[in-house]
Order: structure tokens, then sequence, then C-alpha cells
């Protein structure tokens, strides 16, 4: 017999349990019936069970919601329990600032009152107080505009719920939908509209002129929803099931709903300044953010039969499912491809996906999570998805030069690991004509980058055959092998080849770190110099351990004390890096491995990476490769995550010195009780309880008091400890745009002057003609390139840019990128990195991509 647990849980699908058939009507009578036979044993377990399908599956709303309805004909205690419980966790996802949740439940309510389990006016109650707190948000003199992110989230909650009741409130209390319409347009009238300041995927739509002209995403919804009551609210994309049971709902009780408070936010400031509106507007976007940023990359032709309030409820479904489901990769994928839709939806599926994949500033889940999402996807769909997918990445690669910096480097990164997934399978003659473009063109740079990626994820001859189709694009590859090895070759250095002769049989005799160092100071400093020392021991050390990672990690833990004689400053240790990229230059992949190894074992400090990244020799390759932006985000991804390590560990601590505190009121307040007792020892009256209980109580006191202080000891360590990584994280920010500035300062004026982009505000608007776009059309059908000359051959670059002008616009780029991941270690610095790199030679252009990258505009 099939369980009531997995009827409510497969309810609305294609499953055995349900006969195979979908038919919402049987699935609600079925599942109803086993419910309310199994109601006097497992109440309790079908209400949390119940409402925990309702939050996790939220695409099944409408058929929990029908469910619940005729639960309230049998049991009206259980469902206005279930009201209860649904009113007690929205406020509670409120005051934590859970946005899905909210959502969620704010969904589930209104699907409940057209159940006829909710009252309307109660459901209004609820919208009314989002909306007066939104209002007082924004309100300049009341509340606090910077945090406009909440408000806009608590108008966008109202207005995603009525696609799933806004048919049954018009009809039932059409003068409370009004108040609340007017409500929303008089708060549209009166907040900032949404610039997306440096969160749009293009740089074409970040500049400032069309995002003034486009519509925000409320903006947008509230078109959405203006059409959708023009057209009688009526959607195909929203399942009513409650409708076949109107006439036996009607009798159930209308439950009202307890009243619910909106969190209360920072106070504005008096004079709110920009650094300090800046920090809170970034903080508010951080708690609300937006949940998607759609890409629009395929043609109208593949969307436009949707409605346009269709399109954002199945957006809505595909987001809740890539939610709720980021643990099971494959059930994922299963419920995305069976939403409860009348009409197919792959372009938008996989659109999607890919706004999520490159959703700035940070995806809700790693990249990893939508990789093997669309893997799944293209097995479940073979007939279609593959090339959507395909589609989807020509669109993407057409548009490679405008697109962001981080957002490149992520599609590089998917795209390598999906196609080694499939055999590395890939039409690349489609794209042999970027050897026509010059070096530093994005789409060579793209395709560079991919090959490379896919020689780690596999082998260099197995990618080479992968490209049999296009051989010409071996160029591109990297260069096959492995390290450079300098005293394996026959007009080797004589004296330098028996010095490594020597290290390599000590550390073959297992010789000990401080015996190297002590042969070193002795015999080969005091000869040969630091420099020839450094150079042989490094290249030496660097050569056993290049068999493998664990090779490379022994010899570090083992002889890392020698490296740290010889690199003692910042100077040597350039010196070093330089050794190590020498040593693997042929592989970008252990080059930033070792470089990172030696950082974790302070070999290497991350101001030496920065000026090793910013060397002269080195600026020269920011636009043609990603091989020292790799090892630079290394460094700072380092750091930050030292300092997020430890902020946890202090938070954890300081509970812990709460929970020691109480431990040593509670074994006191017990030691001091126990003492104040009287007892009779010999028929004699005594102070205190039995000696050995009082000895217990003592060494329990005792106990709790050391616990406590090490506690604190332990805390004090780590608080210190976080100091000194703040101290050294605003040091590395303030080098890193030290040097951004001083390279790019000249360049910027060579390449465009002192004149600003007329189109856009920000750095990245530089408005240049980058591709002919005529090369190369989305075929409307399967997305495949057209080629405009009838031959096949290479087209015409059409390549306008000059290397300088590329160079200045990758290395923008990067600034805008690095200052958007980790604006929130960026802001409690900003003051001192405005006075460091703010005067009259730092090139406007340059400020612009800082701010925009963390959100706000260049006049703070």
């Amino acid at each position: 017999m099939t369980s009531w647990r997995t009827l409510i849980l497969r309810i609305g699908e294609k499953s055995p349990d349900y006969g195979g058939t979908v038919d919402f009507r049987d699935h609600i009578e079925t599942c109803f019936g086993l419910l309310r036979r199994e109601l006097d044993n497992c109440e309790d377990d079908i209400f949390k069970f119940l409402l925990e399908c309702a939050e996790q599956l939220p695409h099944k709303i409408p058929l929990y919601g029908t469910v619940v309805g005729l639960l309230n004909l049998e049991n009206d205690g259980l469902v206005k329990k279930i009201v209860e419980t649904i009113q007690t966790n929205l406020q509670g996802a409120l005051d934590d600032g859970n946005c899905s949740r909210i959502r969620i439940l704010l969904r589930f309510l209104t699907v409940l009152m057209c159940c006829k389990v909710v009252q309307p006016s109660a459901l209004f109650v609820v919208f009314e107080t989002l909306l007066s707190s939104a209002a007082t948000i924004v309100d300049e003199e009341k509340g606090n505009p910077s945090w406009q992110a909440c408000a806009d989230f608590y108008i966008t909650c109202i207005l995603s719920c009525l696609p799933w009741g806004g048919s049954e409130l018009i009809e039932q209390v059409p003068e409370e939908v009004e108040r609340v319409i007017v409500g929303i347009e008089a708060y549209l009238s009166i907040r900032r509209h949404g610039s997306d300041i440096g969160l749009s995927v293009f740089k074409d739509s970040d500049s400032t002129g069309k995002a003034h002209s486009e519509k925000d995403f409320l903006e947008d919804l509230w078109g959405r929803i203006q059409d959708l009551s023009n057209n009688g609210w009526k959607l195909d994309s929203v399942p009513r099931p409650h409708l076949q049971f109107e006439a036996q709902l009607v009798a159930g009780k209308s439950h009202d709903i307890g009243p619910i408070s909106c969190p209360e936010l920072p106070n504005t400031l008096v004079a709110l300044s920009g650094i300090a509106f800046g920090k809170q507007k970034h903080d508010a976007e951080l708690k609300y953010p937006q949940r998607i940023r759609r890409l629009n990359i395929f043609p109208a032709s593949k969307t436009e039969d949707l409605q346009p309030i269709d399109r954002f409820v199945v957006e809505e479904y595909l987001l809740d499912v890539l939610l709720f489901l980021n643990g099971c990769r494959k059930e994922c994928a299963s419920y995305m491809v069976g939403l409860p839709v009348p009409f197919r939806y792959e372009y938008l599926m996989a659109e999607t996906i890919f706004s999520q994949l490159l959703l700035l500033p940070q995806p809700p889940f790693k990249p990893l999570y939508y990789t093997l999402v669309i893997i799944d996807l293209c097995k479940a769909l073979p007939g279609a998805f593959p090339a959507v997918v395909a589609g989807a990445v020509r669109a993407l690669f057409d548009k490679i030069a405008d697109l962001d910096m981080e957002c490149r480097t992520r599609l590089i990164l998917w795209f390598s690991h999906h196609l080694s997934n499939f055999q590395f399978i890939w039409p690349w003659e489609e794209w042999d004509y970027v050897l026509n473009l010059p070096k530093w063109a994005p789409k060579r740079v793209f395709v560079q980058e991919v090959l490379e990626r896919e020689v780690r994820l596999s082998y260099w001859d197995k990618v080479k055959q992968s490209i049999e189709n296009a051989p010409a694009l071996e160029e591109l590859l990297p260069p096959k092998g492995g390290p450079n090895l300098k005293y394996s070759a026959e007009d080797a250095d004589k004296t330098e080849l028996a010095l490594t002769s020597e290290i390599k049989a000590m550390v073959k005799g297992r010789k000990m770190a401080r015996e190297v160092i002590v042969w070193m100071d002795e015999n080969v400093v005091p000869v040969h110099g630091l420099d020839v020392a450094l150079k042989v021991i490094v290249h030496t050390l660097l050569e056993i351990g290049s068999k493998s990672f664990t090779h490379l990690i022994t010899v570090l833990e083992r002889y890392g004390q020698v490296i740290a004689k010889i690199c003692p400053d910042q100077e040597k240790q350039i010196l070093l890096i330089d050794e190590v990229n020498c040593f693997w230059k042929n592989s970008t992949q252990m080059t930033a491995l070792t470089i990172d190894r030696m950082m974790g074992y302070r070999l290497i400090s991350n101001l030496a990476i920065v000026r090793w990244v910013f060397s002269p020799t080195n600026i020269e390759l920011f636009h043609t490769s990603d091989r020292l932006w790799e090892i630079l985000r290394n460094a700072i991804n380092k750091t930050y995550h030292r300092i997020s390590d430890l902020r946890k560990e202090i938070t954890l601590l300081k509970r812990n010195v709460v929970s020691a505190e109480e431990s040593v009121s509670k074994t006191q307040a017990e030691l001091d009780a126990a003492e104040g007792k009287l007892m009779l020892v010999d028929g004699e009256p005594v102070v205190g309880e039995n000696p050995a209980r009082m000895k217990r109580l003592k060494a329990s006191a005792e106990k709790a008091k050391e616990e406590e202080v090490s506690v604190r000891e332990t805390l004090e360590a780590k608080e210190a400890l976080f100091s000194r990584a703040l101290e050294e994280i605003e040091a590395l920010f303030l080098s890193m745009y030290k040097s951004f500035s001083y390279v790019l300062t000249g360049r910027l004026h060579d390449a465009f002057g002192d004149k600003e982009s007329h189109k856009s505000n920000h750095a990245d608007g530089i408005t240049i003609d980058l591709e002919d776009s005529s090369a190369m059309d989305l075929d409307q059908e399967n997305g495949g390139p057209k080629k405009s000359n009838s031959t096949g051959g290479r087209v015409s670059s059409g390549y306008s840019v000059t290397e300088k002008e590329q160079w200045c616009l990758s290395t923008l780029g990067y600034v805008k990128a690095f200052s958007r991941q980790y604006a929130s270690e960026i802001w409690p610095h900003i003051e001192k990195l405005q006075t460091e790199i703010s005067g009259e030679d730092t090139h406007p252009l340059f400020l612009k991509a800082l701010y925009s990258g963390l959100g706000v505009t260049m006049d703070l």
C-alpha cells in the first residue's frame, strides 16, 4: 500500500503511486482520501510534512492548498493549526530576512485564500503591512532609503502572489485590491529607479542612459501584473485545481491570519554621507538580493508565445526547484522538466540557468551545481536541450566582448567542464576564424582559455584530437610538456649543476631542513651569492616535487624552512615567484597551484604576489591570458577566506563564552546553596552538606571557571589574529588598487584621453564597435551560426579595437570584478582607499570602474 507521505510528495507527478497519469483531480482525491483515514493516527506528522512539502516544492502549492482546503471540511482544528504555523513561520522569516521563505509562505497563504481556508481580508492585512513598511523605508524623512532593496522585496512579494490569487481577490474584495494597487503605484512613484550599477552581465546594459531607459526588475514585474489584469487575470502557467472542488470548498470555515510585523532597519544617519549610504545600500542588497537578472540571449521568436506573466511564473518555478533541490541534482533536473505548464519552455529554462550561473555579484550556489544540472538536463531531454545549450553558448560567444570579466571567467570554467562530460565534442570549425583576430581579441582569448582548461581536465593529446576538424586551432593550445628543467640540458652551468646534485642527494638521504640550511649558509651563499642559492635550491626542490601534487606538498612541508630562509623579504619572494613561473612556464595550472601552496605555507606574502603580478613584464599580458589574474584571485581569496573563517570562529567562541559564564554561574550557585545548608554531624550542627558532595561541587565549580578562562583566552587569541588579518587585507587592497591606478592612468590617457564615454557613466561603458556583427548570425531554428562567406572558410574579423584600448578595457573589467567580488571587505577601508588612490593624475574611468564594482556612482 502506498504511504501517505509518498502521495503527498508525488502529487501532481507522473508517478506509479498515482497510476502513472497526471490528473490533478484524481491525485487530489486519492491523496485526500488516504490522509482523511490517517488523520486520527498521524495528525501531527501529516500537518508537518504537508507544510514542509509546500515550502520545498512550491510549484505544487495549488495542489497542496486544495488538499488543505478539503481537510478543512473534515478537521478545521488541524487546518487552523496549519494557518497559525504559517503565520508563525512567516514572522520568523521576516525577522531573519529569509527571502525565499517569506515569498513562498505568502504564496501559500494566497492559494489557501483561493481554497476558502484563509479570509481575503486577513491576507490584505498582511499585504498592507508589507506595503506600509516599504513606503516608510523609502521615505527620506521617516525611513532609510539606503535600504530600498528591502522595500522593493516586500512589494515584489505582494505582486508575485497575484498570479496565484488575483482572480479570486478581484472577485471577492475588489475595493481592497484597488487600495493595495493604488498603494503600490504610490510607492513606485517615490522609489529610486534601480540601476543595477556594476551588476549587469553585459557592458552595454550597464550604461547610465540605457539603465534609466529600461525598466528595472520591480517595474518590469509591475508591467507584467498590469498586463495580467488587463487580460482578466487569465494565465496558463498556474494550475487552478481548486476550481474543480469549488462546490465543496465553499462550505469550509475561513480562518484569520494573526498579525505580522516587519523588522526594524538601521536608523537613518543624520545627513547620511555618500560612504555611509553606500555601505548600508551594500548591506541591504546582500540581505535582500535580486533573484534574477534576465540575459535575453535568445531571439524573441523562441519565447514569443508566452505571456509576460507566464515567463515570470515559469522563472519562479525553475528558481524554486534550483533552490530547494540543490542537494539532489537528478531530482532537480527531473522536476525542472516536469513543471505544471501546458507549453514548452526549454529556451526559458536554459536562459534561467545561465542567468543564475552568471548572476552578479555571486550565484546562489557554486557554479559546479549549475554545470551538473545542465548535464542532467541534456541527458533527460537528449532531443531538445543539448541544441538549446549550444545555442546559448553561441549567443554568449557572439557577445563575449561585452561580457563582464567575471562572467567571462565563469563561462570559460563552465564550458570546459561541460565539454569534458561529453567527450569534448564541439564544432570548433565554426570558431576557427578567431585565428584571424588579434591575439588580444576577446573571442580568441576565450577559445584559448577554454582549450587550456580542457587540458587541465584531460590531457593534451585528447584535447588536440577533439579539434581535429579545426586543426589550425592547435596554435591556441597551451604548450605541451612538463616542467622547464634548466639543469638537464647539456649547456647547463656546471657549478649550478653540481650544487643541484648535492641538494638532490641530501633530499634523497632525508636530511633535515636545518642541515640543508647549514650547508647552504656555509657552502653556497658565501661562494656563489644569495641569488644563485635561491635559483638553484628553488629549482631543485620544484623539480623533486614536480612528479605529482603530493610530491610538491611533501617537499614544501619538509624543506619550506629552507625556502623561507633564502626568501625573507618581498624582494626575494618576488624572485621566488619568478622562479616558479619560469619552472612551470608550460603549465598555468601548476604555476597557480605552486604559488598558492607557497602562500599557504607563508613562504610568499600576498603583497609580494601583487607586486609580481603588476611587474612591468607581466602587465603586458593582462589582456591576452587569465594566467596572472588566476594567481591574483587565489591570493585575494586565501586572505579573504582567512578572515571569513576567523569571523566564524570568533562568533562561535563568543557563544561558548556565554555558555561558559552560565555554567560558572550555575555551578557556583549550587556550591553556595550547599554551603549555606546546616546538617548534623555527630549530633552537632555543621555548615555545609555531605563532604563528598561538597568536594564534587567545588571541583565542578573550579572546572567551569577553568573552562571559562580557557575559552576567553582562545577568544582573545583569535581576536588578535583577526585584527592582524584585517590589517593584512587592508594593506593588500591598498597595494592592489594603487598598482591598478599606476598602470592604468598613463595608458588610459594614451588610449582615450581625458574624455569620458558619451554613452556611459561607468568605466566599462566605452563605446567601441568591437565586432562586425554581420559576420555571424544566430540560426533561428537551432542557434547555430551562419557564416557569411559561401566557402565556409574563415570570416573577416572586422576588429577595430587597438591593443592599447583592449588592454585598458580588460584591466578596467578586472578592477570592477575584484571590487564587486570583495566589496564586503573593501567597504570598511573605503575612506583610506579613497585617500590613497585619489589624485589629480588618477583617471576617472579607473575610479568609475572601482565604484561601480562597489555598486555606487563615483560621486560618493
